[in-house]
């Protein structure tokens, strides 16, 4: 399958015969499947409905990450121009997008800078590698000329995948006590949407027992959704 880029991504998503991980990819690259209204109910804590005991889950079953957003503040007005010119693997087309572009070899990351000082770091790996990655975005600014900041860095979304190795039932999770927090409209798209209220987590929940969980702002948070999902979905498990 071919990765280079989101238009790429989109083809092979139509091409692909294995839709659960065309759509898993999609996903994992920030691409929305669906539209997802807000919840109008209030979420049961499902850490009242589940056996506690993790010692059932393989460690090898947890969720990998794939894509952490984070942002920061340089606390001042950047000349995008400027920036482009002297920087290497940027890119800036205002008619097009109103911020620089810029991309690291490692971590692997990229960065969407706006002239307010504003950035955008997407791709790391782990929170770690993100805060490296836009501090290092920083350094590279600074050195061009201007007077930087590093003010408010904070992880906006976590996203991760993982595959609990047994087919589910996604008619059987529909119904019940969970059915208020299940999204699924398989004519649209052929997973179900699971928006879990504690930790905050929407989970993509594939008929294979492939996941995709995003909404996150730890990697704690997406352990913990993972988790508490798991035993639901045991409940819900096809015969093979």
């Amino acid at each position: 399958m071919n990765h280079h880029g989101n238009s790429s991504i989109r083809a092979d998503a139509l091409k692909s015969s294995h839709k659960d991980d065309a759509y898993m990819i999609k996903a994992e690259h920030g691409v929305n499947p669906v539209s997802q209204n807000a919840n109008p109910y209030r979420q049961v804590s499902l850490m009242n409905q589940l056996d506690s005991g993790d010692a059932e889950i393989r460690p090898d079953l947890f969720p990998t990450l794939q894509n952490i957003v984070s942002t920061v503040n340089l606390n001042c007005e950047l000349d995008l121009k400027k920036i482009n010119a002297n920087a290497r693997n940027a890119e800036y087309n205002p008619k097009r997008f109103a911020a620089v572009i810029m991309r690291l070899r490692d971590p692997k990351t990229t960065a969407l800078v706006f002239k307010s000082g504003k950035m955008v770091c997407t791709g790391a790996k782990s929170e770690d590698a993100s805060l490296k990655a836009a501090r290092r975005f920083a350094r590279i600014i600074e050195k061009i000329g201007f007077n930087v900041k590093f003010k408010d860095f904070k992880i906006q979304n976590i996203v991760g995948s993982a595959d609990v190795k047994f087919p589910i039932k996604l008619d059987e999770l529909t119904r019940g006590s969970h059915s208020k927090f299940c999204q699924y409209e398989p004519e649209l798209f052929p997973g179900l949407i699971y928006k879990m209220m504690n930790p905050k987590v929407v989970l993509l929940i594939f008929v294979s027992g492939k996941l995709v969980l995003t909404g996150a702002k730890t990697k704690d948070e997406i352990n913990t959704a993972f988790k508490l999902i798991y035993h639901v979905l045991k409940e819900c498990k096809k015969s093979t």
